[in-house]
């Protein structure tokens, strides 16, 4: 008989607003305790001390406007924010400070998240949704130089990109992207050399969240569909579907992939995280404790995979953090 699925290990609250956004990071004096960011609706970003579950930095620098993207930039002082004021601010927050140090207009009006990757010590590549309705733009950090800006054939009517994946094989290989547009549409792009490799209509409604797993060759992708498409690419970079799972509700807002490969979660409309696993996306788990939709999944960075923590954002205005780790 299948184990009953676990609690939360604990509920953080007190953003006062919906959560969009979850970022762990190991990386401290005491990488056992990791920090944990949160980006709220109301503009602020909530630093959590996962020791007392309590706040202990509440940043501001979007003015209000919803806080849909947060990451580290190697370490947990230099951060990296971005919002519906259609900035991208870059803090560093070390010796206690709360400031914004740089930031980058972006002038898009969606809430498509820009992507990372590190590609030398100290830069970064970052992609994110531009201007042009359908283009993607591609900044070097921290120097904000352009790469390049990423454009559809002409007549392609791919739409909005809603998510963003940069990623590359090893350190020194040549940067690519995964884009999922607002078309249903995954589009491979070589950064370095600004055209799409493959395309694949993965999903008849926008692609919500994407994720990739290079190691694997293999993605998945969620929408509003009451589906997971697992999609790969083959060794000519062509994309092809893999797998289809049907999900039991419709509307996922967020996929992620833990760290270790192998197992992933998802955020769903029907207020429920769901864990699969990654090898052959067999249903793990069904997680029921929030009272509205989950908008975000994210798993920490521990060191040892059996000290991984999952949290999920919600727009009842909670953070649940659980741990599920199996050895399977």
């Amino acid at each position: 008989m299948a184990l009953p699925p676990p609690d939360p290990q604990f509920v953080l609250r007190g953003t006062s607003a919906a959560i969009h956004t979850l970022h762990f990071s190991c990386g401290g004096q005491e990488p056992d305790i990791p920090l944990l960011f949160s980006g709220s609706e109301n503009g602020f970003i909530h630093v959590w001390n996962l020791k007392t579950h309590r706040v202990g930095t509440a940043l501001d620098g979007h003015g209000g406007k919803s806080v849909y993207c947060v990451e580290t930039m190697g370490g947990k002082d230099r951060l990296l924010s971005q919002g519906r004021d259609q900035r991208i601010c870059l803090w560093d927050l070390a010796e206690g400070r709360t400031s914004v140090t740089d930031s980058v207009f972006t002038e898009h009006v969606g809430f498509c998240r820009c992507s990372l990757v590190k590609v030398a010590q100290g830069r970064w590549l970052m992609a994110t949704a531009a201007r042009g309705l359908e283009e993607v733009q591609v900044l070097e950090l921290p120097s904000k130089t352009s790469v390049c800006t990423l454009k559809p054939e002409v007549g392609a009517k791919l739409g909005m990109p809603m998510c963003l994946k940069l990623w590359q094989l090893s350190c020194g290989s040549q940067p690519l992207l995964l884009a999922g547009y607002e078309d249903g549409s995954v589009v491979l792009w070589n950064v370095t050399m600004g055209k799409a490799l493959s395309q694949l209509v993965c999903h008849q409604e926008p692609v919500m969240s994407l994720d990739f797993d290079s190691e694997k060759a293999k993605g998945i992708s969620g929408s509003s569909e009451k589906v997971l498409r697992i999609w790969s690419l083959n060794e000519q970079q062509n994309l092809q579907v893999c797998k289809i799972q049907e999900l039991v509700n419709a509307g996922i807002s967020h996929v992620t992939i833990r760290p270790d490969k192998k197992i992933v979660a998802t955020a769903g409309w029907d207020h429920r995280i769901r864990i699969f696993g990654w090898k052959k996306l067999k249903p793990l788990a069904v997680l029921d404790y929030h009272t509205a939709t989950v908008q975000c999944v994210s798993f920490s960075d521990h060191r040892a995979p059996r000290d991984t923590l999952l949290a999920a954002g919600s727009r009842d205005q909670r953070i649940s953090v659980w741990a599920i780790y199996t050895q399977t």
